[in-house]
């Protein structure tokens, strides 16, 4: 893993469309932009924002999750990508090649997901050192005397 998530590819890749998602919808009208433009503009900054956060995350189910997450923003964005081609908010070629920017970023995401499995997977295997458990006792409370201090314990503690 990255020193930092800033030198992720998968997080700059993500970023590069995002920015430039936000590039095109500002210049759309205000219908457009509210309808379509906030929905894809979301879903393409949540791809991105997903995969910080797996990167945060310490427990291994919890970054594979975050990564799903952003897997699945990843869709929705391509969803709302038909809808500017279908709306002719967008040239076909342009819907075309963030399609492919996505397609390549679901592939670096699902590599990235895969390596954090194999690294659980190789963390899984090693022998882990355990204590032996401890024994409890237990006992009737009917055995205990009644009253379970008396004045000489009491005035002990007191000194």
């Amino acid at each position: 893993m990255s020193a930092t998530f800033e030198d992720l590819r998968v997080l700059k890749a993500a970023e590069d469309v995002a920015d430039s998602v936000w590039k095109i919808v500002l210049r759309w009208d205000e219908f457009a932009k509210d309808v379509v433009g906030k929905q894809i503009t979301r879903s393409a900054d949540s791809v991105g924002a997903n995969i910080a956060e797996s990167f945060g995350r310490f427990n291994f189910g919890e970054k594979l999750q975050f990564l799903y997450y952003s897997r699945g923003s990843l869709f929705e964005t391509k969803y709302w990508l038909n809808r500017t081609k279908a709306r002719d908010l967008m040239k076909p070629d342009e819907v075309e090649e963030y399609v492919k920017k996505l397609t390549d970023l679901a592939r670096q995401l699902n590599t990235f997901a895969g390596g954090l499995k194999a690294v659980r997977a190789e963390q899984k295997s090693k022998p882990v050192v355990r204590e032996e458990q401890a024994e409890y006792l237990t006992i009737n409370l009917d055995d205990l005397p009644d009253p379970l201090f008396n004045v000489d314990d009491l005035n002990w503690l007191s000194s």
